[in-house]
């Protein structure tokens, strides 16, 4: 569903091995390629360690800000797997068993020949309330409750029921891009296209700098919903560029 308002959202990854540099998060670069896609402004990102009361103090302050939190890892069957606790504590709810997960998990380590252990088990709790994300990955769901979405923090697990929740959500106005190679440093430049960006806002236009040997170069990024103004704004940055040629010579890109 299309609104005319922007959409926002918030992430949150949880988990002590991200802190420390054991593991690196692959799930928020491709949360924000999907929900740009998608029209939905994803604005802040924290991560938290594997503690209760700074999950539930992220939590309450993201979910109350934006229109949807996404968080990643802390659902898992081991002691240190504290999110399904720490979202119905934010939340005010117990943290229960649930019926429909525990019957799909039960089956699904049946049909393998494995025990259904109390570790095991424990990837069926979650907040009274909650609605399922199916996992069509290892099957152990993930869950909504509110506006808060809570998916394991596995990449491959986490992109599958990302792909489950997408079509659930609100989304914002497309967001459009398009981009200028420019031969120049920023400092060549900042001046004219900070004033390119004050006189065309309906559109973002970013500056990328690289570096290569001994030559600095910008990639310009223009971004917005409106496709006419990103190529109405496009067309003045070239010009700027043409300008600042006259102005400076050629110089290697």
């Amino acid at each position: 569903m299309n609104e005319a308002r922007p959409v926002t959202a918030a992430a949150l990854a949880i988990g002590d091995e991200l802190l420390s540099g054991r593991t690196r998060d692959k799930n928020i670069g491709h949360l924000a390629e999907l929900l740009t896609a998608a029209g939905i402004d994803l604005e802040e990102v924290r991560i938290v360690p594997d503690d209760q009361d700074r999950i539930v103090e992220a939590l309450n302050a993201l979910r109350s800000r934006y229109d949807y939190v996404f968080t990643s890892g802390g659902i898992g069957p081991t002691h240190d797997d504290i999110t399904a606790d720490a979202v119905a504590a934010a939340f005010g709810v117990a943290c229960t068993h649930d019926a429909d997960a525990l019957a799909l998990l039960g089956a699904h380590y049946a049909e393998r020949g494995l025990e259904f252990t109390e570790a095991r088990r424990r990837m069926a709790r979650m907040p009274v309330g909650s609605r399922h994300i199916d996992n069509p990955v290892s099957k152990a769901p993930g869950f909504v409750i509110g506006n808060v979405h809570v998916m394991a923090g596995v990449p491959s697990v986490f992109q599958a029921m990302l792909d489950n929740v997408l079509p659930t959500l609100n989304t914002g106005v497309k967001i459009h891009s398009d981009k200028v190679s420019c031969p120049y440093g920023e400092g060549d430049i900042g001046d004219p296209l900070s004033a390119i960006a004050k006189a065309h806002p309906l559109v973002n236009i970013g500056s990328y700098p690289r570096f290569s040997g001994d030559a600095f170069s910008t990639e310009i990024v223009i971004r917005g919903g409106d496709q006419e103004a990103i190529a109405a704004a496009k067309t003045v940055v070239e010009a700027m560029l043409l300008n600042t040629g006259a102005r400076l010579g050629p110089k290697a890109v």
